[in-house]
């Protein structure tokens, strides 16, 4: 790295990214000061998630090495290989917490699923910017659709359905490379038909979809009418099918732990000592911190452990019982500055694969961000989604580095030759 890459170098993206990853570390000390074993002790979770936090730091610093042109050509193979290793753990994973998604190396562990969400926005990035693919055509919208589930479906089942539910996140990426916009619509039309007639069951909902339907055709002139009417009973009858299928889908795909957590978050059921445990320990949490927080070290649930997975999942009730109104300002504030950058520098890229890729990274941290904070206030039903660069989690850091990373040499790159 010569001076003059160290000037492109987007320093305030880093700053960032070192302040978020600094304020988890200070926030697991918090949770683990009461461990036995000493702080700095690969043992110990501080210990362990500063090891990471170190090693990711200087995994973005190597990324800037190699030419930009190695992460477009070789994407197809470090897709294929995250593919492999997927497969892999169906037979040689560790199973944690009654999911196989871990290898298990030297007493670390290695979750590939964190890793397919990079490879993907790789593989995604190459095939989105060739000169060849629109994806108004549907041989190339149909490849993009592969890329995406395909190691989507093979973590489903181990089971995953938080890493799952992330890739959809890349939709959003093919509607600004001109996806029809029905695709997205019709993704977002199901999602609210879902959880409608989990709330108000599959009979009303079914007459609700009808009205509407029989309200939109009348709205039509008659030149319309005779256009769509085809496709819209065709709509309709798709709609009223899936929607009495809820009950079957939701019955006999979702586990018993889905199925609660949906029940809880959508106030069909009321359990604050069972499996809605979580969420109501979570709120107490954030609630008890007050505008300034209780100071560090100072946390009442934090301290008596009362938040389960609080080191990971749940790392937000710690800012928020801890450092108060004030402090979660602040981690909401960095996010939306780190998203709000990357999407604004896309706008300056040069080629199409360094402009699509910051598309792929924004995405993947509004998803994870907007997930994770919903859990941990009760919005969203808790499917085990940590917070970038804050929860613990060796495999979670890096791989949200390495996303980092490559953004950072694609941006700082953007005026040279490839």
């Amino acid at each position: 790295m010569n001076k003059k890459f160290l000037l492109k170098f987007d320093w305030y993206t880093f700053l960032v990214y070192f302040a978020l990853v600094v304020i988890g570390l200070i926030n697991i000390y918090s949770i683990g000061h009461t461990q036995e074993e000493s702080m700095l002790s690969l043992n110990h979770t501080f210990g362990k998630q500063l090891f990471f936090g170190l090693l990711s730091i200087g995994l973005i610093f190597f990324l800037q090495f190699p030419k930009v042109k190695v992460y477009e050509r070789y994407s197809s193979i470090f897709y294929l290989i995250i593919l492999a290793l997927l497969i892999g753990l169906f037979v040689f994973g560790k199973e944690v917490s009654g999911a196989k998604s871990w290898y298990s190396i030297a007493g670390f562990s290695f979750q590939p699923a964190e890793f397919s969400k990079v490879i993907t926005a790789l593989a995604l990035t190459k095939h989105l910017s060739e000169i060849n693919t629109d994806l108004t055509t549907l041989s190339d919208q149909l490849t993009s659709f592969a890329l995406i589930f395909l190691p989507a479906l093979i973590i489903l089942p181990q089971p995953d359905p938080g890493s799952t539910v992330v890739f959809l996140s890349f939709l959003l990426v093919l509607h600004t490379e001109k996806l029809p916009s029905q695709y997205l619509l019709s993704c977002v039309g199901l999602i609210v038909l879902f959880i409608l007639t989990l709330l108000i069951g599959n009979t009303i909902a079914t007459a609700l979809v009808l009205g509407f339907g029989i309200v939109y055709i009348i709205g039509l002139d008659r030149k319309r009418r005779r256009k769509r009417l085809l496709a819209t009973l065709l709509t309709l009858v798709m709609a009223s099918v899936f929607v009495q299928s809820v009950d079957f889908i939701f019955e006999n795909v979702f586990e018993q732990r889905h199925r609660d957590r949906f029940n809880i978050v959508l106030g069909r059921e009321v359990d604050t000592q069972g499996i809605g445990y979580n969420i109501n320990q979570s709120q107490i949490a954030i609630g008890s911190g007050g505008l300034l927080g209780k100071g560090f070290l100072e946390g009442t649930q934090t301290k008596g452990n009362f938040v389960p997975e609080q080191q990971t999942d749940y790392i937000f009730t710690t800012v928020g019982e801890e450092w108060g109104f004030a402090g979660s300002f602040l981690v909401v504030i960095l996010f939306i500055i780190l998203m709000l950058r990357i999407l604004l520098t896309s706008r300056r890229q040069k080629n199409n694969f360094s402009r699509i890729y910051c598309y792929c990274v924004v995405c993947l941290l509004f998803a994870h961000f907007s997930i994770n904070l919903g859990m941990v206030l009760g919005i969203l039903p808790t499917i085990g989604i940590p917070l970038p660069y804050l929860s613990y989690g060796g495999s979670n850091l890096l791989a949200f580095s390495l996303l980092l990373g490559i953004y950072l040499k694609l941006d700082a790159n953007r005026v040279n030759e490839w």
